[in-house]
C-alpha cells in the first residue's frame, strides 16, 4: 500500500455504524486514526455532540471522531470497515462505490461467510474478509458497551500486514490467516448454536445453556454445520463441539445479535447464519432440520 507519508496515520472509514464498527471504529480513534462513522441519524448527532461512549471492562471514556449519515463518508478512506448488516450488504456496497478511493482496503466485520464474495463481484478495490470475536451491543445513541474479547482474523493480502499493524496500535489483536474461510465458518457455526436460541427465549448466553436438553440441541446444530462445511470443501480448524460448549461461560452475559435484533423490532440475519447452511445443505443433498427449524422458529416470532 503506497503512501506520501508512512508515519501518517491512514485515514479510516466505518460502513455501518451499529455496535461492532463503534467498537472498532472507537479502538482505532482512540489510538489517533481519523475515523469517520457512517450510520443512522439519531446515532451520528449523539456521536457528533458528545464523541461516542466506549464502554469496556478496563475502561468508559467519550471517543471524538467524525459521523455521517451519508455514504460519501468513506471518501478518502484506505480502510473502510465493512459492518453493515448481511442483508444491507448489496445496497451499501452500491452506495459506498462511487465514493471509494481507488486504492481503498475494505475489510468485512460481519456475520455469515456470503459477503466478501458478493462485494468482490461489486467492488474493483481489495476486500479481505474477517472473522469477528468480540461481545457488544448498542447501550443507547453514541453509546457502545462491551462484553467481552476483541479480536479480529483477517484473510492472507498483501494489504493485510498494514492493517494488522493499524489495528496493533489500536490495542486490537489481529491474526491473518491464509485460510479464512476457515474461521469464518467457525464463527458462522458458532452463530447458528447460538443466536437463534438466544433469539427466540430472549435469554443471554450463561443464563440459556442451563437450560436442559439446550447443550445437546446445540450439538446438534454444530454437527448439522460441519456435515455442511465438509461437503462445500471447507477445513473448520479446532474443535468446534468445545468451541461452542465453552463460549457461554467466556460471553455468559451476551444476547445474540439475532435476540438484540428481535427485541428492537429489526429485521434480523437468520437468513444469512442457519439460513445459509440449509440452503448449502439442500444444494448438496444434506438434511439439515434443526437448523431449519431454528430458522423458521425466528421468522414465526420476528416483528417483520
Amino acid at each position: 500500500m503506497s503512501s506520501t507519508n508512512a508515519n501518517a496515520k491512514p485515514q479510516i472509514a466505518v460502513m455501518g455504524a451499529g455496535s461492532v464498527g463503534c467498537f472498532f471504529g472507537a479502538m482505532l480513534a482512540r489510538a489517533g486514526f481519523p475515523v469517520t462513522l457512517i450510520g443512522r441519524q439519531v446515532h451520528v448527532d449523539a456521536v457528533n455532540q458528545h464523541g461516542l461512549l466506549l464502554d469496556t471492562k478496563k475502561f468508559s471514556e467519550h471517543v471524538s471522531m467524525k459521523a455521517v449519515t451519508d455514504a460519501s463518508g468513506v471518501k478518502g478512506a484506505r480502510l473502510v470497515l465493512f459492518c453493515v448488516k448481511s442483508t444491507d450488504s448489496e445496497s451499501a456496497a452500491r452506495e459506498i462505490a462511487p465514493h471509494l478511493e481507488p486504492d481503498a482496503v475494505i475489510v468485512t466485520l460481519q456475520n455469515g461467510a456470503e459477503s466478501p464474495e458478493l462485494l468482490r463481484q461489486l467492488l474493483p478495490q481489495r476486500v479481505i474478509p474477517a472473522v469477528v470475536y468480540v461481545a457488544t451491543e448498542m447501550a443507547g445513541s453514541g453509546h457502545v458497551k462491551h462484553h467481552g474479547r476483541g479480536e479480529l482474523v483477517i484473510g492472507n493480502a498483501p494489504e493485510s500486514a498494514d492493517v494488522k499493524q493499524w489495528f496493533h496500535e489500536a490495542e486490537v489483536p489481529v491474526e491473518v490467516s491464509e485460510n479464512v474461510m476457515g474461521p469464518l465458518w467457525a464463527k458462522l457455526i458458532i452463530n447458528c448454536a447460538y443466536n437463534a436460541l438466544s433469539a427466540i427465549a430472549q435469554k443471554m448466553y450463561g443464563e440459556m445453556v442451563q437450560v436442559e436438553g439446550i447443550p445437546a440441541l446445540m450439538e446438534t446444530v454444530v454437527t448439522e454445520c460441519l456435515t455442511v462445511a465438509k461437503a462445500e470443501g471447507i477445513a473448520v480448524p479446532g474443535d468446534m463441539y468445545a468451541t461452542v460448549r465453552n463460549l457461554a461461560s467466556t460471553m455468559a452475559t451476551q444476547y445474540s445479535s439475532t435476540a438484540q435484533d428481535l427485541a428492537r423490532g429489526k429485521k434480523t440475519e437468520i437468513d444469512y447464519l442457519n439460513g445459509y447452511v440449509c440452503r448449502l445443505g439442500l444444494k448438496h443433498g444434506v438434511p439439515t432440520p434443526v437448523n431449519q427449524t431454528l430458522l423458521t422458529l425466528v421468522k414465526l416470532v420476528s416483528k417483520i
